[in-house]
C-alpha cells in the first residue's frame, strides 16, 4: 500500500468509501458518529483536497482508504479543552480525522495511522465512544487514552488519544 495526497479526480471514490464506512459503523454498533449527519459533508472533502490535507491509501493502484492529516502547533481547536485527563505532550503534533477504508483488505487503517505517525512522531486522534473498532485500532497502534473532548458537529463526546 502507498499513501498520496488526494486530488479532485479522487472525490467520487472518497465519497464511496465514506458511504461504506457509515454503513460499517452502523452495523458495528456505532450508528451515531457519522450516520445521522451523513458525515463528512462533500464541501468539507473538497476543502480538504484544496488545502492538501486529504490523503488516499492505494493498493495495486486502487483507492482503498482515505483520511485527513495535518500537523502543527495547536492545530485542532477542539483539542484545546480536554476533560478527565491531559494530553501527554505540549509540542507540535499531527492529527488524523475522517479515517475510512473500503473493507477490501485488512490493515488499511493501521497503515494510514502508521504513515501519519511517521510524518511527525506525535499524533492525536479522537473517536466516538461507540466506535469500538477504532478504539481497538488506536490501542493496537500504541495510542494512550488521554481524556474526552467535544466536537462541533454533534453532541456526542469523543475519546481523545495520543501517541508520541
Amino acid at each position: 500500500m502507498i499513501i498520496r495526497r488526494s486530488t479532485e479526480k479522487d472525490f467520487s471514490r472518497i465519497m464511496e468509501i465514506y458511504e461504506y464506512a457509515r454503513h460499517f459503523m452502523a452495523a458495528h454498533g456505532n450508528p451515531n458518529q457519522w450516520g445521522p449527519t451523513n458525515w463528512p459533508p462533500k464541501e468539507l472533502i473538497h476543502c480538504d483536497i484544496a488545502e492538501g490535507s486529504s490523503y488516499v491509501c492505494l493498493s495495486d493502484d486502487r483507492i482503498v482508504g482515505t483520511f485527513f492529516y495535518t500537523k502543527g502547533r495547536d492545530i485542532e481547536p477542539t483539542y484545546q479543552v480536554i476533560e478527565g485527563g491531559n494530553w501527554i505532550g505540549d509540542c507540535d503534533y499531527g492529527v488524523v480525522h475522517r479515517l475510512a477504508g473500503d473493507g477490501s483488505e485488512k490493515g488499511i487503517g493501521k497503515f494510514c495511522i502508521d504513515w501519519a505517525f511517521a510524518q511527525c512522531g506525535h499524533l492525536r486522534m479522537d473517536t466516538h465512544g461507540d466506535n469500538y473498532v477504532m478504539q481497538s485500532l488506536l490501542k493496537k497502534c500504541g495510542f494512550i487514552l488521554c481524556g474526552t473532548i467535544h466536537v462541533t458537529e454533534d453532541n456526542f463526546p469523543r475519546l481523545a488519544y495520543e501517541k508520541m
